[in-house]
């Protein structure tokens, strides 16, 4: 039933944004295709879609995703709506071309309507426009990728695929979207298979067998999940899931109690309520009006050529595990009939950088970007390629001023900032890298890595409570050797804190963190070491450094005419300022130590800078 409520619908908004919730979202050899079809890319405002399927169609999914897209801002009363990578999406004219792409099961491509393949650098989105309705399953995993870029809280397994089931079903035409129809198979699959606890539900985790293994139980946890969300929506129920959240991760209060003070009900009771909801089989979907100012007729289309066409689909292939290896081949094909493709020479160059070519790499990264100057991603591959290739040697000035091209390209992309903040770091500018990393987190809130890093750049600019806070918003429940990596650097962070309060011998403020790099590269110890001397600190010169008996070190340290033997447990997991990597050749080197002194003379090192 479709029922029109003006002040539950600001309501509805006033829910999402104080929840940060996203809103709907609607919306070996080259590739053969069949009967030489006509490729088109469309460009919108915020899509670029490319298809052999006419330009009409190509316009209209273009309009699709920019009115999903539209409704999103809406509803979450945002004026920008982040999507962390690039998004790339591929329109196929019918079923046997898209099979191209489809994933494998016994060797054979599956038959999907639609898929969503996430990369680190670059997503995309694939449609056959010869079924029916190839939208559900590419916005489901749409929806995934909004919460990611505009939710800074991680909320459990059943709210976000439940979150993902509801906007998924979303309706966009040129008049209005409908919010909130619940697909007829979530009722079938409670009604056959019956209802979890919602006790359980609540418990299931990413690293669950519920989550990720194939039958009834994985089904009855993804209808189950969204139908709860429903209810919760049309229970006016919503707000209390931020409230519900924040006493399980930022109090710790135990799941029976917090379902109790979030919700006003026990999880018997709340298990009840949707049970009674399900069997009812009435639900509300809402009707909003379709955002204004959007039209087809303003988006460029030009015509591209088959080898083009055949570059995306390489590139699509090279993002995918079961094409993964064909697609170096496919790209080479395509240079040898049409040896000034940019875009195969980008991607021919991505696919070396992954097996660590890197002569090959840059051969063909300069070949791309002669051919297109204005290319963002070959300027960010050009600079990620230093980094890769040259370590601690890297040219900081060159590689920061390829970022920087690419960022001005395409300034949406997190990852660009995050490598800006690096150069940034390793050139002595912490100050500004703050602020640059503080935008890749703008860009994708809940990447883990940037969260990690930007709390090591708050210590280097001396701000331990903000490092704190910051690793406090990680999510480590299931991922152990985060945790040990979270907790290790959030007890060195409380000994600068008590440092700076003191002081520090001779005014001097400790600084111990390691670079951007090394910290989203190298893993913790798995356990934190237990101490019982107080942090000291000292300034010297290093003289020896004895790696005799790996993974630990003895450094030989000389201050004010008196000489210290420092151990380092595990120098691969040393928290090391000023250098990308341990070298056992180091002497004659200016260093300062936060340390504990283990008796007359000695001390466990517990950071190292190299000044």
């Amino acid at each position: 039933m479709s029922i029109r409520l003006p002040s539950f619908r600001r309501r509805f908004r006033v829910a999402c944004q104080l929840l940060l919730l996203v809103a709907p979202v609607i919306a070996s050899k080259t590739p053969v295709f069949a009967g030489e079809p006509q490729w088109v890319e469309v460009r919108s405002p915020h899509f670029s879609v490319v298809t052999d399927a006419g330009e009409k169609r190509g316009r209209e999914v273009a309009m699709r995703f920019e009115q999903m897209r539209a409704v999103f801002g809406s509803l979450m009363t945002k004026v920008n709506v982040n999507l962390p990578v690039p998004l790339q999406i591929v329109a196929f004219r019918n079923t046997k071309e898209l099979r191209q792409v489809a994933p494998l099961f016994n060797g054979k491509p599956i038959q999907v309507a639609g898929l969503f393949q996430q990369g680190e650098d670059r997503s995309f989105i694939t449609l056959d426009m010869s079924v029916e309705n190839p939208w559900q399953v590419v916005f489901h995993e749409y929806a995934h990728q909004l919460l990611n870029g505009n939710l800074k809280m991680a909320p459990d397994p059943w709210f976000q695929e439940g979150f993902a089931e509801y906007f998924s079903s979303i309706e966009v035409d040129g008049k209005e979207a409908q919010v909130g129809k619940v697909p007829n198979d979530e009722y079938v699959i409670l009604r056959q298979t019956g209802m979890m606890r919602i006790s359980d539900l609540f418990r299931v985790q990413q690293d669950s067998k519920t989550y990720n293994e194939n039958g009834d139980h994985r089904s009855t946890f993804y209808a189950e999940s969204g139908i709860l969300v429903h209810y919760l929506y049309d229970s006016q129920l919503i707000l209390k899931v931020g409230a519900y959240f924040d006493l399980i991760q930022q109090q710790h209060v135990p799941q029976e109690d917090a379902i109790q003070k979030a919700f006003g009900m026990s999880s018997q009771q709340l298990d009840k309520a949707l049970r009674d909801y399900v069997f009812s089989g009435h639900y509300r979907y809402y009707k909003l009006a379709a955002p204004a100012g959007l039209s087809e007729r303003s988006f460029a289309a030009a015509p591209i050529t088959p080898t083009t066409a055949s570059a995306v689909i390489a590139d699509i292939h090279l993002h995918t595990i079961d094409y993964h290896d064909q697609a170096l081949g496919e790209f080479q094909e395509i240079l040898k009939s049409d040896p000034n493709n940019a875009a195969a020479c980008r991607g021919l160059g991505y696919a070396y950088l992954q097996k660590q070519d890197f002569s090959h790499a840059a051969e063909y990264f300069n070949r791309a970007s002669q051919l297109d100057s204005k290319d963002p991603r070959v300027h960010y591959y050009n600079a990620l390629l230093m980094m890769r290739e040259r370590g601690s040697s890297v040219d900081i000035a060159a590689m920061a001023k390829e970022v920087e091209a690419s960022i001005a390209l395409d300034p949406t992309f997190a990852d660009s900032y995050a490598l800006l903040a690096f150069a940034q770091s390793s050139s002595g500018d912490s100050a500004k890298a703050l602020i640059t990393m503080q935008k890749a987190l703008a860009i994708s809130p809940r990447n883990e890595n940037y969260l990690f890093n930007l709390a090591n750049l708050y210590l280097v600019n001396r701000q331990p409570d903000q490092a704190i806070a910051t690793l406090q918003l990680l999510n480590v429940g299931s991922n152990p050797e985060l945790a040990a990596r979270v907790s290790a650097l959030i007890e060195q962070a409380q000994q600068f804190a008590e440092t700076m309060k003191q002081g520090g011998p001779n005014g001097q403020k400790v600084m111990i963190v390691r670079s951007a790099q090394t910290a989203q590269s190298s893993p913790a110890p798995t356990t934190s070491p237990t101490h019982s001397a107080p942090a000291e600190f000292l300034q010297g010169t290093l003289t020896v450094a004895d790696c005799s008996a790996p993974p630990s070190v003895v450094l030989t340290v000389v201050s004010k005419e008196r000489t210290w033997k420092m151990k380092v447990a595990d120098r691969d997991h040393l928290i090391l300022i000023g250098a990308d990597e341990f070298s056992c050749s180091w002497n004659k080197k200016k260093v300062a130590i936060n340390y504990r002194e283990t008796a007359e003379g000695e001390g466990s090192v517990s950071s190292l800078e190299m000044q």
